[in-house]
């Protein structure tokens, strides 16, 4: 069954306050559309968690630098729709950007300096304003709910829920799993982008991390070990461009000085035209 596709702020909040007075939880799940399997797996499990299911579909200027995709995004509504509808999703809002910042420019803008400045936020150094801002309004127009979002994007996971507890938005942040194709690669709208060729070379940042992984569970204590052991990996591919390989805390993003409690290896890098992203997180009770 097709989702209900709802374009204005005013509209959707009618239809979920309407649901609220009847005592329906919400769970809501923020997209840009170009949908695959691993937006599936978010909206598929709000609908196990909620008995309203809302998808939104923005593709946000805001966090896009003046080089970047913002036009060439990938879009396609008929197809998002229907994986949606696929997946349970009862609601779908897809607003214009009209809609979204209806004055043009926005005089009020979220920054999480601490969390945004580093690893993704110096490559993108505009990015997670742009991303914390729209969240924000979204989780707003939306109101009280759970809100489904993906580990892939790990640090702006991290800073959506920072930014949600410092500002006391009262909504559920709910994390989840990454959703791989057979060979490893993270589930990306990016990876349309990528030629056969690249396909192929792309496994390689899976493959860091699963050095990375093995080193760390080998017993290391030194994550510059690791840190080099991932780079080794992904600088041996010639059609991958390293931006960065690293392992943190997963509270404080900071480098550990040794490796003996729970990680994140994170690594970033250039495969042809896009820019892929990958991690993978560590429980050191499970190492030991």
């Amino acid at each position: 069954m097709s989702p209900t596709v709802i374009s204005t702020i005013a509209e959707l909040r009618t239809e979920l306050d309407d649901h609220r007075r009847d005592g329906r939880s919400i769970g809501f799940v923020p997209t840009m559309g170009a949908l695959h399997a691993g937006h599936a797996s978010l909206m598929t499990r709000a609908r196990a968690a909620d008995e309203i299911v809302l998808a939104s579909i923005f593709v946000n200027p805001l966090q896009f630098a003046a080089t970047e995709d913002l036009a060439d995004y990938p879009r396609d509504l008929n197809s998002d729709s229907e994986l949606a509808g696929e997946c349970g999703v009862d609601l779908l809002f897809v607003p214009t950007v009209a809609e979204m910042y209806p004055a043009g420019t926005l005089l009020t803008e979220v920054r999480l300096p601490r969390l945004a400045t580093k690893l993704e936020g110096l490559t993108r150094p505009t990015h997670f304003t742009g991303v914390a801002t729209v969240v924000a309004k979204l989780l707003n127009i939306v109101g009280p709910c759970r809100a489904y979002f993906g580990e892939k994007d790990f640090q702006q996971l991290a800073i959506i829920r920072r930014m949600v507890d410092d500002l006391s938005v009262p909504v559920e942040v709910v994390g989840c799993t990454i959703v791989r194709e057979d060979d490893g690669l993270a589930m990306s709208s990016r990876n349309v982008y990528l030629t056969p060729p690249e396909r192929e070379a792309a496994s390689v940042l899976r493959l860091a991390l699963d050095a990375g992984e093995a080193i760390v569970k080998g017993g290391a204590s030194n994550p510059e070990a690791v840190i080099a052991a991932m780079s080794a990996v992904i600088n041996g591919e010639p059609l991958a461009q390293l931006d960065y390989a690293t392992v943190i805390d997963p509270l404080t993003f900071e480098i550990p000085a040794n490796l003996n409690h729970d990680v994140r290896l994170l690594v970033a890098a250039r495969v042809g035209r896009p820019r892929l992203i990958d991690n993978c997180g560590i429980s050191f009770e499970k190492v030991l």
